[in-house]
Protein backbone atom coordinates (compact mmCIF):
# COMPACT_ATOMS: atom_id res chain seq x y z
CA UNK A 1 0.00 0.00 0.00
CA UNK A 2 1.04 3.71 -1.35
CA UNK A 3 0.41 5.45 1.80
CA UNK A 4 2.53 8.79 0.92
CA UNK A 5 3.02 10.25 -3.27
CA UNK A 6 2.63 13.93 -2.41
CA UNK A 7 4.62 15.91 -4.96
CA UNK A 8 4.58 19.16 -7.18
CA UNK A 9 6.49 21.08 -9.42
CA UNK A 10 6.97 24.69 -8.21
CA UNK A 11 7.41 26.11 -11.46
CA UNK A 12 3.69 24.90 -12.84
CA UNK A 13 2.39 26.55 -9.45
CA UNK A 14 0.88 30.21 -9.72
CA UNK A 15 2.39 32.23 -7.36
CA UNK A 16 -0.97 31.66 -5.01
CA UNK A 17 -0.86 27.86 -5.28
CA UNK A 18 2.74 28.28 -4.53
CA UNK A 19 1.96 30.22 -1.30
CA UNK A 20 -0.45 27.61 -0.57
CA UNK A 21 1.83 24.88 -0.83
CA UNK A 22 4.10 26.59 2.14
CA UNK A 23 1.28 27.05 4.67
CA UNK A 24 1.44 25.36 7.93
CA UNK A 25 -1.38 23.62 9.33
CA UNK A 26 -3.93 25.67 10.87
CA UNK A 27 -4.25 25.78 14.51
CA UNK A 28 -7.36 26.58 14.83
CA UNK A 29 -8.44 29.01 18.05
CA UNK A 30 -9.94 27.33 20.62
CA UNK A 31 -12.26 30.10 23.29
CA UNK A 32 -13.43 27.32 24.98
CA UNK A 33 -9.50 26.60 25.91
CA UNK A 34 -9.04 30.12 26.33
CA UNK A 35 -12.04 30.41 28.72
CA UNK A 36 -10.80 27.43 30.62
CA UNK A 37 -7.05 28.34 30.71
CA UNK A 38 -8.20 31.77 32.14
CA UNK A 39 -10.31 30.30 34.88
CA UNK A 40 -7.18 27.95 36.19
CA UNK A 41 -5.05 31.13 35.85
CA UNK A 42 -7.42 32.98 37.78
CA UNK A 43 -8.37 30.27 40.46
CA UNK A 44 -4.28 29.80 41.35
CA UNK A 45 -3.33 33.21 41.36
CA UNK A 46 -6.15 33.92 43.97
CA UNK A 47 -6.44 30.88 46.12
CA UNK A 48 -2.83 29.30 45.45
CA UNK A 49 -2.05 25.63 46.64
CA UNK A 50 -5.98 24.78 47.61
CA UNK A 51 -6.49 25.31 43.97
CA UNK A 52 -3.63 23.48 42.41
CA UNK A 53 -4.31 20.41 44.45
CA UNK A 54 -8.34 20.66 43.21
CA UNK A 55 -6.73 21.12 39.58
CA UNK A 56 -4.16 18.10 40.13
CA UNK A 57 -6.83 15.75 41.17
CA UNK A 58 -9.20 16.86 38.71
CA UNK A 59 -6.74 16.87 35.76
CA UNK A 60 -4.11 14.31 36.47
CA UNK A 61 -5.80 12.16 38.84
CA UNK A 62 -3.08 12.64 41.78
CA UNK A 63 -3.90 13.46 45.02
CA UNK A 64 -0.95 14.27 47.75
CA UNK A 65 -0.26 16.73 50.40
CA UNK A 66 2.73 17.72 48.71
CA UNK A 67 3.81 18.47 45.28
CA UNK A 68 7.48 19.05 45.91
CA UNK A 69 9.35 15.85 45.49
CA UNK A 70 11.73 14.50 47.95
CA UNK A 71 15.84 15.04 47.26
CA UNK A 72 16.21 11.79 48.69
CA UNK A 73 13.66 10.78 45.91
CA UNK A 74 15.65 13.18 43.15
CA UNK A 75 18.74 11.12 44.46
CA UNK A 76 17.35 7.88 44.13
CA UNK A 77 17.18 8.35 40.48
CA UNK A 78 21.07 7.91 40.06
CA UNK A 79 20.29 3.91 40.81
CA UNK A 80 16.67 3.68 39.12
CA UNK A 81 17.36 3.72 35.56
CA UNK A 82 20.20 1.50 33.68
CA UNK A 83 23.61 2.25 33.46
CA UNK A 84 23.78 2.43 29.69
CA UNK A 85 20.80 5.15 29.91
CA UNK A 86 22.85 6.83 32.64
CA UNK A 87 26.19 6.98 30.63
CA UNK A 88 24.10 8.18 26.91
CA UNK A 89 22.47 11.43 29.17
CA UNK A 90 26.26 12.46 30.85
CA UNK A 91 27.58 12.13 27.13
CA UNK A 92 24.46 14.71 25.78
CA UNK A 93 25.36 16.63 28.86
CA UNK A 94 28.51 17.36 28.30
CA UNK A 95 28.35 17.96 24.71
CA UNK A 96 25.31 20.67 25.64
CA UNK A 97 27.57 22.08 28.44
CA UNK A 98 30.47 22.44 25.84
CA UNK A 99 28.36 24.35 23.26
CA UNK A 100 26.82 26.50 25.33
CA UNK A 101 29.94 27.42 27.61
CA UNK A 102 31.21 28.62 24.31
CA UNK A 103 28.20 30.86 24.11
CA UNK A 104 29.63 33.38 27.34
CA UNK A 105 29.70 36.64 25.48
CA UNK A 106 32.77 38.82 25.81
CA UNK A 107 32.80 41.97 28.13
CA UNK A 108 32.66 45.39 26.14
CA UNK A 109 34.24 48.19 27.79
CA UNK A 110 35.46 50.61 25.97
CA UNK A 111 36.45 54.55 25.86
CA UNK A 112 33.80 55.74 22.70
CA UNK A 113 35.83 59.42 23.26
CA UNK A 114 38.45 60.71 26.35
CA UNK A 115 37.12 60.74 29.12
CA UNK A 116 33.34 58.78 28.02
CA UNK A 117 34.06 54.87 29.20
CA UNK A 118 31.32 52.65 28.42
CA UNK A 119 30.55 48.90 29.85
CA UNK A 120 27.99 46.01 28.33
CA UNK A 121 27.98 43.38 31.39
CA UNK A 122 25.67 40.32 31.77
CA UNK A 123 23.90 39.52 34.81
CA UNK A 124 21.55 36.20 35.09
CA UNK A 125 17.77 35.82 35.45
CA UNK A 126 17.63 35.66 39.30
CA UNK A 127 14.96 32.90 39.13
CA UNK A 128 13.57 30.63 36.21
CA UNK A 129 10.73 27.79 36.04
CA UNK A 130 11.06 24.95 33.60
CA UNK A 131 8.51 22.92 32.75
CA UNK A 132 8.62 19.49 31.61
CA UNK A 133 5.81 18.01 29.80
CA UNK A 134 4.63 14.15 30.10
CA UNK A 135 2.89 12.41 27.44
CA UNK A 136 4.36 9.74 25.63
CA UNK A 137 7.82 9.38 26.93
CA UNK A 138 9.26 11.39 29.23
CA UNK A 139 11.29 14.90 27.83
CA UNK A 140 13.89 14.28 29.64
CA UNK A 141 16.22 15.22 26.81
CA UNK A 142 14.43 18.92 27.07
CA UNK A 143 15.59 19.20 31.20
CA UNK A 144 19.02 18.95 29.52
CA UNK A 145 18.19 21.74 27.08
CA UNK A 146 17.09 24.03 29.87
CA UNK A 147 18.86 23.49 32.84
CA UNK A 148 22.08 23.56 31.46
CA UNK A 149 22.64 26.40 30.06
CA UNK A 150 20.04 28.34 33.33
CA UNK A 151 23.23 26.81 35.00
CA UNK A 152 26.06 28.12 33.38
CA UNK A 153 24.42 31.89 33.14
CA UNK A 154 24.08 31.93 36.91
CA UNK A 155 20.60 31.85 37.52
CA UNK A 156 20.19 32.04 41.79
CA UNK A 157 17.27 29.84 41.54
CA UNK A 158 15.80 27.01 39.04
CA UNK A 159 12.48 25.53 39.76
CA UNK A 160 11.32 22.40 37.72
CA UNK A 161 7.74 21.48 37.12
CA UNK A 162 6.25 18.33 35.23
CA UNK A 163 2.79 16.46 35.58
CA UNK A 164 2.77 13.59 37.89
CA UNK A 165 4.19 11.05 38.41
CA UNK A 166 7.46 12.39 37.41
CA UNK A 167 9.74 9.93 35.42
CA UNK A 168 12.59 8.71 37.14
CA UNK A 169 14.49 9.37 33.69
CA UNK A 170 13.38 13.16 33.94
CA UNK A 171 14.53 13.24 37.63
CA UNK A 172 17.76 12.02 36.37
CA UNK A 173 18.57 14.53 34.24
CA UNK A 174 17.42 17.30 36.43
CA UNK A 175 19.54 15.65 39.05
CA UNK A 176 22.58 15.51 37.24
CA UNK A 177 22.19 19.12 36.16
CA UNK A 178 21.88 20.52 39.69
CA UNK A 179 18.58 20.79 40.14
CA UNK A 180 16.94 20.55 43.95
CA UNK A 181 13.23 21.99 43.64
CA UNK A 182 11.11 20.17 41.66
CA UNK A 183 7.46 20.04 41.82
CA UNK A 184 4.86 17.56 40.40
CA UNK A 185 2.43 19.88 38.83
CA UNK A 186 1.38 20.06 35.71
CA UNK A 187 -0.77 22.13 32.72
CA UNK A 188 -1.81 25.08 32.89
CA UNK A 189 -2.00 25.71 36.54
CA UNK A 190 2.02 24.50 36.94
CA UNK A 191 2.09 27.79 34.61
CA UNK A 192 0.32 30.08 36.78
CA UNK A 193 1.78 28.60 39.80
CA UNK A 194 5.26 29.73 38.30
CA UNK A 195 4.05 32.90 37.29
CA UNK A 196 2.46 34.07 40.19
CA UNK A 197 3.89 31.63 43.08
CA UNK A 198 1.76 30.05 45.86
CA UNK A 199 2.37 29.13 49.36
CA UNK A 200 4.74 25.85 47.95
CA UNK A 201 5.65 26.87 44.67
CA UNK A 202 8.44 29.69 44.36
CA UNK A 203 7.61 32.76 41.40
CA UNK A 204 10.03 33.25 38.72
CA UNK A 205 10.76 35.78 36.37
CA UNK A 206 11.00 33.77 33.60
CA UNK A 207 8.97 30.47 32.16
CA UNK A 208 11.15 27.99 29.75
CA UNK A 209 9.45 24.45 28.27
CA UNK A 210 7.31 23.13 25.89
CA UNK A 211 3.70 22.08 26.45
CA UNK A 212 0.30 21.20 24.60
CA UNK A 213 -2.33 23.61 23.90
CA UNK A 214 -3.52 24.36 27.05
CA UNK A 215 0.39 25.02 28.42
CA UNK A 216 0.91 27.38 25.69
CA UNK A 217 -2.61 29.54 26.27
CA UNK A 218 -0.94 29.73 29.73
CA UNK A 219 2.81 30.98 28.98
CA UNK A 220 0.35 33.43 26.31
CA UNK A 221 -1.81 34.90 29.06
CA UNK A 222 0.35 35.04 32.23
CA UNK A 223 3.12 36.61 29.86
CA UNK A 224 0.78 39.49 28.80
CA UNK A 225 -0.43 40.10 32.50
CA UNK A 226 0.99 43.77 33.62
CA UNK A 227 4.18 42.43 36.06
CA UNK A 228 3.41 38.96 34.66
CA UNK A 229 6.72 36.65 34.08
CA UNK A 230 8.70 36.20 30.69
CA UNK A 231 8.55 33.21 28.00
CA UNK A 232 11.00 31.93 26.50
CA UNK A 233 8.64 31.52 23.28
CA UNK A 234 5.32 29.67 22.19
CA UNK A 235 5.99 26.58 20.71
CA UNK A 236 4.33 25.66 17.87
CA UNK A 237 4.20 22.39 15.76
CA UNK A 238 7.63 20.30 14.67
CA UNK A 239 8.65 21.15 11.11
CA UNK A 240 11.45 19.74 9.09
CA UNK A 241 12.60 21.19 5.18
CA UNK A 242 15.26 18.95 3.45
CA UNK A 243 17.14 20.45 0.37
CA UNK A 244 19.07 17.55 -1.42
CA UNK A 245 20.49 16.78 -5.14
CA UNK A 246 20.57 13.70 -6.79
CA UNK A 247 23.83 12.89 -4.50
CA UNK A 248 21.65 11.93 -1.90
CA UNK A 249 20.43 9.07 0.06
CA UNK A 250 16.83 8.19 -0.47
CA UNK A 251 17.01 6.49 2.33
CA UNK A 252 18.36 8.88 5.10
CA UNK A 253 15.77 11.57 4.10
CA UNK A 254 12.67 9.14 4.20
CA UNK A 255 14.02 8.63 7.74
CA UNK A 256 14.35 12.02 8.55
CA UNK A 257 11.07 13.04 6.96
CA UNK A 258 9.17 10.72 8.75
CA UNK A 259 11.37 11.49 12.31
CA UNK A 260 9.36 14.75 12.24
CA UNK A 261 6.16 13.61 11.37
CA UNK A 262 5.74 11.01 14.25
CA UNK A 263 5.96 14.67 16.52
CA UNK A 264 2.33 14.56 16.28
CA UNK A 265 -0.58 15.16 13.62
CA UNK A 266 0.02 18.68 13.27
CA UNK A 267 3.83 18.07 12.28
CA UNK A 268 4.84 19.29 8.85
CA UNK A 269 7.89 17.71 6.76
CA UNK A 270 8.89 18.98 3.11
CA UNK A 271 11.31 17.66 1.15
CA UNK A 272 12.56 20.23 -1.74
CA UNK A 273 14.86 18.74 -4.63
CA UNK A 274 15.45 19.25 -8.41
CA UNK A 275 16.02 15.83 -9.11
CA UNK A 276 12.49 14.02 -9.72
CA UNK A 277 14.50 10.92 -9.67
CA UNK A 278 15.56 11.23 -5.92
CA UNK A 279 11.67 12.05 -5.25
CA UNK A 280 9.97 8.84 -6.46
CA UNK A 281 13.18 7.10 -4.39
CA UNK A 282 12.34 9.13 -1.24
CA UNK A 283 8.16 8.15 -1.90
CA UNK A 284 9.37 4.34 -2.05
CA UNK A 285 11.42 4.83 0.89
CA UNK A 286 8.98 6.45 3.15
CA UNK A 287 6.20 3.93 2.53
CA UNK A 288 8.63 1.27 3.30
CA UNK A 289 9.90 2.49 6.51
CA UNK A 290 6.36 3.00 7.54
CA UNK A 291 5.68 -0.48 8.12
CA UNK A 292 8.18 -0.88 10.60
CA UNK A 293 7.19 2.30 13.22
CA UNK A 294 4.62 2.63 15.52
CA UNK A 295 3.26 5.78 15.46
CA UNK A 296 1.28 4.92 12.14
CA UNK A 297 -1.91 6.73 12.15
CA UNK A 298 -0.19 10.14 13.43
CA UNK A 299 2.25 10.12 11.15
CA UNK A 300 0.05 9.36 7.83
CA UNK A 301 -2.26 12.73 9.10
CA UNK A 302 0.99 14.81 9.34
CA UNK A 303 1.87 13.54 6.21
CA UNK A 304 -1.37 14.90 4.55
CA UNK A 305 0.38 17.96 4.62
CA UNK A 306 3.51 17.28 3.69
CA UNK A 307 4.75 17.80 0.80
CA UNK A 308 7.56 17.00 -1.77
CA UNK A 309 8.63 20.36 -4.24
CA UNK A 310 10.41 19.46 -7.12
CA UNK A 311 12.86 22.68 -8.09
CA UNK A 312 14.38 24.05 -10.76
CA UNK A 313 17.58 23.92 -9.41
CA UNK A 314 19.19 24.47 -5.87
CA UNK A 315 19.06 28.12 -5.79
CA UNK A 316 15.70 27.82 -5.62
CA UNK A 317 15.29 25.06 -3.00
CA UNK A 318 17.06 27.65 -1.16
CA UNK A 319 14.47 30.61 -1.65
CA UNK A 320 12.03 28.36 -0.87
CA UNK A 321 13.22 27.43 2.36
CA UNK A 322 13.96 31.44 3.25
CA UNK A 323 10.10 31.90 2.73
CA UNK A 324 9.16 28.85 5.00
CA UNK A 325 11.64 29.57 7.28
CA UNK A 326 12.07 26.20 9.03
CA UNK A 327 12.22 25.14 12.72
CA UNK A 328 15.00 22.17 11.20
CA UNK A 329 16.65 22.50 7.84
CA UNK A 330 18.61 19.52 6.66
CA UNK A 331 21.02 19.82 3.93
CA UNK A 332 21.89 16.91 2.12
CA UNK A 333 23.90 18.14 -1.17
CA UNK A 334 27.22 17.04 -2.45
CA UNK A 335 28.45 20.30 -0.76
CA UNK A 336 26.04 21.28 1.61
CA UNK A 337 28.12 24.31 3.07
CA UNK A 338 27.91 25.80 -0.30
CA UNK A 339 24.01 25.49 0.17
CA UNK A 340 24.87 27.25 4.06
CA UNK A 341 25.78 30.33 1.98
CA UNK A 342 22.15 31.21 0.81
CA UNK A 343 19.93 30.04 3.63
CA UNK A 344 19.03 33.12 5.74
CA UNK A 345 15.97 31.64 7.75
CA UNK A 346 15.83 28.70 9.65
CA UNK A 347 16.23 27.51 13.12
CA UNK A 348 18.47 24.25 13.53
CA UNK A 349 20.35 23.41 10.17
CA UNK A 350 22.24 20.01 9.90
CA UNK A 351 24.83 19.45 6.87
CA UNK A 352 25.49 16.26 5.13
CA UNK A 353 24.73 12.92 4.77
CA UNK A 354 25.78 12.23 8.65
CA UNK A 355 23.70 14.74 10.18
CA UNK A 356 20.49 13.44 11.16
CA UNK A 357 17.94 16.01 13.23
CA UNK A 358 17.71 13.54 15.99
CA UNK A 359 21.29 14.83 16.88
CA UNK A 360 20.33 17.96 17.13
CA UNK A 361 17.34 16.44 19.35
CA UNK A 362 19.21 15.08 21.95
CA UNK A 363 23.27 15.20 21.84
CA UNK A 364 25.25 16.61 19.57
CA UNK A 365 25.18 19.81 21.71
CA UNK A 366 22.81 22.34 20.52
CA UNK A 367 19.79 23.32 21.53
CA UNK A 368 16.41 21.95 20.50
CA UNK A 369 13.87 24.56 22.02
CA UNK A 370 13.72 26.02 18.89
CA UNK A 371 11.18 29.17 16.96
CA UNK A 372 8.56 27.32 14.85
CA UNK A 373 5.91 28.41 12.50
CA UNK A 374 8.03 30.41 10.28
CA UNK A 375 9.09 32.55 13.43
CA UNK A 376 12.78 32.02 12.42
CA UNK A 377 12.13 34.98 10.49
CA UNK A 378 12.95 36.84 13.36
CA UNK A 379 13.83 34.48 16.48
CA UNK A 380 16.96 32.44 17.29
CA UNK A 381 16.87 28.71 18.86
CA UNK A 382 17.65 28.73 22.63
CA UNK A 383 20.71 29.91 24.19
CA UNK A 384 22.57 31.10 26.82
CA UNK A 385 21.81 34.55 25.81
CA UNK A 386 17.85 33.77 27.17
CA UNK A 387 18.77 33.27 30.74
CA UNK A 388 20.81 36.45 31.10
CA UNK A 389 20.31 39.92 30.68
CA UNK A 390 22.65 42.76 29.08
CA UNK A 391 23.03 45.73 31.21
CA UNK A 392 25.02 48.99 30.39
CA UNK A 393 27.15 50.73 31.95
CA UNK A 394 28.93 54.23 31.39
CA UNK A 395 31.30 56.46 33.50
CA UNK A 396 32.63 59.44 32.52
CA UNK A 397 35.56 62.01 33.79
CA UNK A 398 34.95 65.41 34.82
CA UNK A 399 36.90 66.47 31.58
CA UNK A 400 34.83 64.07 29.68
CA UNK A 401 31.52 65.35 30.30
CA UNK A 402 33.30 69.03 29.31
CA UNK A 403 34.09 67.50 25.87
CA UNK A 404 30.78 65.71 25.30
CA UNK A 405 28.66 68.58 27.47
CA UNK A 406 27.93 70.81 24.03
CA UNK A 407 26.81 68.10 22.06
CA UNK A 408 24.15 66.59 24.51
CA UNK A 409 22.95 70.48 25.30
CA UNK A 410 22.21 70.70 21.50
CA UNK A 411 20.86 67.21 21.47
CA UNK A 412 18.53 67.81 24.11
CA UNK A 413 17.54 71.42 23.20
CA UNK A 414 16.60 70.17 19.61
CA UNK A 415 14.40 67.14 21.43
CA UNK A 416 12.75 70.26 23.58
CA UNK A 417 13.67 68.19 27.03
CA UNK A 418 15.17 70.66 28.60
CA UNK A 419 15.67 68.76 31.97
CA UNK A 420 17.67 66.53 29.99
CA UNK A 421 20.30 70.18 29.19
CA UNK A 422 20.18 71.57 33.04
CA UNK A 423 21.89 67.88 34.43
CA UNK A 424 24.16 68.62 32.04
CA UNK A 425 24.31 72.57 32.69
CA UNK A 426 24.49 72.28 36.72
CA UNK A 427 27.74 69.85 36.62
CA UNK A 428 29.37 72.48 33.95
CA UNK A 429 28.56 75.67 35.87
CA UNK A 430 30.12 73.06 38.82
CA UNK A 431 33.22 72.41 37.37
CA UNK A 432 33.70 76.03 35.72
CA UNK A 433 33.46 78.09 39.22
CA UNK A 434 35.59 74.77 40.90
CA UNK A 435 38.23 75.92 38.17
CA UNK A 436 38.07 79.34 37.73
CA UNK A 437 37.22 80.47 41.19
Amino acid sequence: MQYFRNIVYWNKLNSNNQKKILLRPILKTNYSIKNTVQKIIEDVKNKGDKALKKYSLLLDKYQDDTFQVLQENISRSSSDISRELKEAIVTAKNNITCFHEAQKPLKIDIETQIGVRCQQIHLPLNSIGIYIPSGIAPLFSTVLMLAIPAQIAGCKKIILCSPPPISKEVLYAAYICGIKKIFQIGGAQAIAALAFGTETIPKVDKIFGPGNTYVTEAKLQVSSIFNGPAIDMLAGPSELLVIADHFANPDFIAADLLSQAEHGISSQVILLTPSEDLAQRVIISINEQLKKLTRLSEILIALKHSTIIITEDLLQCAKISNIYAPEHLIIQTKSPRKILDYIFNASSIFLGSWSPESAGDYASGTNHVLPTYGKSLTNSALGLADFQKRVLVQELTSQGLINLSNTLEILSSAEKLEGHKNAVKVRIDFLKEKYNG
